[in-house]
């Protein structure tokens, strides 16, 4: 009886961790395929330049993905045409949650060099392909 119960439980956590992981995995996806759609169709001319985390270290991920998640919010679609796929795009992004940094990152957003819209989302694939 006891080797039963031990088992279900064992059998319940497993499942449940292996299914946080895929939802995760999930959740990217569908950010690189968000971005892929929308990277034609931001305006790159006569825009505010973004800043732009590369290659964050090890514990400043998350502050970076903030950044990159802070930044699309800023982007602007090239022309009507296109509003209301971007329009889709930007929903996704606001619905995407950021786990707050583990530890005191050093740098911060501003820290970063700014850069083009275009280039800012080829860092924001990088970074999301990385994790």
């Amino acid at each position: 009886m006891e080797r039963t119960i031990i088992f279900c439980m064992l059998f319940f956590c497993s499942s449940t961790v292996l299914a946080a992981a895929s939802h995760k995995a999930l959740k990217y996806r569908q950010i690189l395929l968000t971005i892929e759609k929308l990277e034609p169709t931001v305006k790159d001319k006569d825009v505010e330049l973004l800043h732009t985390p590369e290659n964050p270290v090890e514990g400043c991920v998350d502050t970076a993905l903030s950044c990159f998640k802070n930044g699309t919010l800023q982007l602007q679609p090239l022309n009507s045409q296109v509003n209301a796929m971007f329009t889709k795009a930007m929903k996704v992004f606001r619905k995407y949650t950021v786990r707050g940094p583990g530890k005191q990152c050093e740098s911060s957003c501003e820290s970063y060099k700014k850069k083009t819209p275009k280039e800012f989302l080829k860092s924001f694939t990088k970074l999301i392909q990385k994790v």
